[in-house]
């Protein structure tokens, strides 16, 4: 199988739209791009050499920056594919390895090509022993991201084989030992905190077993993993292997424009990802419900969410790309369900406040007419909480997941015909030219009066 899947294309409908500046009278026909499904796009790349001009979009709402064979979202219908399979099926039907292999080579695994990929991960899972010399290093009060970010971005020190990114066996290598370091660079980061010692990987187990194995277990005792747990921690990883170009998705795709090497592009993936507006949102979730504090409360905080004038937003609800339920939302809700009745909790009082905002998100027409249904955050952030996971690891098991889907657009921009490195342009809106004042000369006035001057248009 090839190391990249390009059995689709995109098509160019030249002529369809003319840009003209009134100002100088200079024009530009653009080109229409269609992809196979989803919005077409207007081909700008030569907007400014024939106008001068540049497009404006701040947050890039409106603005392909690329190419994707990999992931394709409708956020007006609730629709997630990857490499065109839908997201429901893969969660119900897959495992985790299977959904890597997936997004990494473009097709299901045949289960040879399955079994050959499992080992291979399998047999990378194990840390240079130099690096844990590195990350004890750290604080111990160190938050597990900020040693993620470190440790991530120092593997490129220890494996300078698989460094090479114009040799397609080194992308793919460097793929295979992230994909398979990452549980283990976590856990450590937890032991480590915990003074605990660290839990080497185990081989007979699966790769979430593994993850729960290591995070959990102590030498002293025996550990016996749940399997009911393991398929919640598959299906999260699962729903969470790739977003299209998120934030943190984005950056890897930047940093990895300039060429530099995939553990660098990861370690920059992990650091965007950190940012309580993306990985950290379910984070915020346990922090709101802790907020509220008591069932008796749910009705004021509503209140406030509800009142315009009132800045407090409820966490988990909503989502800036999905205007219908979060397709990822209605999986874990059912899978939050299975693993708060595999553990027989029925006295914990914040699950009760996240179970009550649920039920009254789903009927009250103020959240339904806005469609703020509970999304992925809110049910991974209670799973995580659930199963033992303390709030400041949830970002680090969003990277888990993440991680692949960071591969394998950086494997596909590296591999790409349009490769190049990325460089957004800006509007400008500071002085203009202005005259440089000697220091003996300078005072507050005249140099506020400069800057007034200088701001004045023509």
């Amino acid at each position: 199988m090839s190391d990249d899947h390009t059995n689709q294309s995109k098509t160019i409908e030249p002529g369809r739209f003319t840009l003209t500046d009134n100002k100088t009278g200079k024009s530009c026909e653009l080109s229409v791009i269609h992809g196979t499904v989803g919005p077409s796009a207007l081909d700008i790349r030569k907007l400014y050499s024939e106008t001068g001009m540049f497009a404006y979009d701040p947050g890039f709402m409106s603005t392909a920056s690329c190419d994707s064979q990999i992931t394709f979202i409708d956020g007006e219908k609730g629709i997630l594919l990857y490499r065109g399979y839908p997201i429901e099926e893969l969660a119900s039907k897959s495992d985790f390895m299977e959904v890597c292999y997936l997004l990494l080579h473009g097709d299901l695994p045949t289960p040879e090509e399955k079994a050959e990929f499992e080992h291979t991960i399998t047999h990378h899972t194990m840390l240079h022993d130099q690096l844990i010399d590195f990350l004890r290093g750290f604080m111990r009060s160190a938050h597990p991201m900020a040693i993620m970010v470190g440790v991530v971005g120092a593997l490129s020190a220890f494996y300078h084989d698989s460094t090479d990114i114009s040799d397609p066996r080194q992308r793919m290598v460097a793929s295979h030992r992230m994909i398979a370091k990452m549980p283990t660079i976590g856990a450590y980061a937890y032991k480590y905190a915990l003074g605990q010692p660290f839990v080497y990987p185990n081989n007979e187990l699966s790769y979430s077993e593994n993850l729960l194995r290591m995070m959990f277990s102590v030498p002293a005792e025996e550990y016996q993993v749940n399997p009911v747990l393991a398929k919640a921690m598959d299906r999260i990883l699962i729903l969470h292997a790739d977003h299209e170009q998120n934030a943190s998705t984005s950056t890897v795709r930047l940093a990895g424009s300039s060429g530099a090497n995939p553990f660098a592009c990861v370690s920059s993936g992990i650091t965007s990802l950190w940012g309580p507006f993306h990985g950290g949102a379910n984070e915020a979730v346990i922090k709101m419900l802790e907020a509220i504090g008591d069932k008796k409360h749910i009705q004021e905080f509503i209140d406030r969410a509800k009142n315009p004038q009132d800045p407090f937003r409820l966490m988990g609800f909503g989502h800036r790309v999905y205007k219908n339920y979060d397709p990822r939302a209605k999986i874990l809700r059912e899978t939050c369900h299975e693993v708060i009745h595999e553990l027989g909790i029925n006295n914990d009082p914040l699950l009760d406040i996240a179970l009550e905002l649920e039920q009254i998100a789903l009927k009250d027409d103020y959240f339904i007419e806005k469609k703020l249904y509970p999304n992925v955050d809110f049910y991974s952030g209670i799973i995580l909480r659930t199963i033992g996971f303390p709030t400041n690891m949830f970002t680090v098991i969003f990277a888990l997941g993440r991680t692949v889907g960071w591969l394998a657009h950086w494997k596909e921009m590296i591999g790409g015909d349009d490769h190049r490195i990325a460089r957004p342009r800006q509007l400008y809106t500071g002085d203009r030219q202005r005259q440089y004042i000697a220091a003996d000369s300078r005072s507050r006035h005249s140099i506020s009066w400069g800057g007034f001057w200088g701001k004045i248009r023509e």
